[in-house]
């Protein structure tokens, strides 16, 4: 009996951290930094555990720490007021503990890469926590911030087999980074009233839901098709990226579209979701078109 309520114990606190940490959030972010990593040619496996785990650490460390500094403002909110911080299942300190456990052992293994994965993990950390975290109160331009630490893992899954920077690490870098305002707006854009109760204003215009953020959302989901072609348009990707570039970048864009016209959250979930899925079907068909490329050319076909 005594065993079981242990057992009991352990697992609650450990769901705890993993709700701490954005457990299946920081998962889905290591996902864009393999798909660059594998795309540039990288294919050792002890770096790819490197990169999954430490890639993990750091963004968990930043979630955690985010939790932190936002405890009592998630106390308002209906989405946040569940988790560890605010019910009183973890104290601070506890709280620092664990951030920083997941910096330190993050950032060392993305240092056993290369010291640029290192510095980029560190630098996504800071912008996060220290720019973009105060700011979503005070400005919607802090969604501007937030997209450069939210692009940087494209960027330092790239790195982690070039060891450099270049044109092919900027390319997956401004794809993401562009993929992230229509994302996250149609984000905000469901979840605006809980936003608001919390004192955060993330949509692009200060009214709210309106006319002109949905016009902006429309814009960047239109611009998300050049810059998703650009590894095609520079010869790097074959006939793969363009067709699905095409066909989700217009997809994506009647998606946002729609919501410009009706202004439904109902449209906005659509749009929510459909970000989703679109950009690591994107990423892979990257990887997969540059697979098929270079084993033509093996053959000489």
């Amino acid at each position: 009996m005594e065993s079981s309520v242990v057992k009991q114990t352990i697992m609650q606190k450990i769901k705890e951290y993993f709700v701490f940490m954005k457990f299946r959030l920081s998962a889905l972010v290591v996902v864009s930094a393999l798909a660059s990593y594998l795309f540039v040619g990288g294919s050792d496996s002890t770096i790819i555990l490197y990169l999954l785990v430490g890639g993990m650490l750091v963004t968990a460390a930043s979630n955690g720490t985010n939790q932190i500094w936002e405890r009592e403002l998630d106390k308002l909110m209906k989405r946040t007021q569940n988790r560890p911080l605010p019910q009183g299942l973890m104290s601070v300190n506890e709280g620092f503990a664990v951030v920083a456990i997941c910096l330190i052992s993050g950032t060392a293994l993305l240092y056993m890469i290369n010291l640029y994965s290192a510095l980029l993990g560190l630098l996504a950390y800071f912008l996060y926590v220290f720019v973009y975290t105060p700011l979503k109160r005070k400005t919607p331009w802090a969604v501007f911030v937030g997209a450069i630490p939210g692009a940087i893992p494209p960027l330092l899954g790239a790195i982690a087999h070039t060891g450099e920077f270049g044109l092919i690490p900027g390319i997956l870098f401004f794809v993401q980074f562009t993929w992230q305002f229509p994302h996250f707006w149609a984000i905000a854009w469901v979840m605006y009233d809980d936003y608001k109760a919390g004192g955060f204003s993330l949509l692009p215009s200060k009214e709210g839901k309106t006319k002109g953020s949905a016009f902006q959302i429309v814009v960047y989901s239109l611009a998300l098709i050049p810059f998703s072609l650009l590894p095609w348009i520079m010869g790097i990707t074959g006939g793969y990226s363009f067709v699905f570039a095409i066909v989700f970048g217009i997809g994506f864009f009647i998606l946002a579209y729609r919501l410009y016209l009706s202004l439904e959250v109902k449209d906005a979930k659509r749009l929510m979701f459909a970000s989703f899925i679109y950009l690591p079907i994107i990423q892979f068909v990257y990887v997969f078109d540059r697979v098929d490329e270079e084993i033509l050319k093996l053959l000489g076909l």
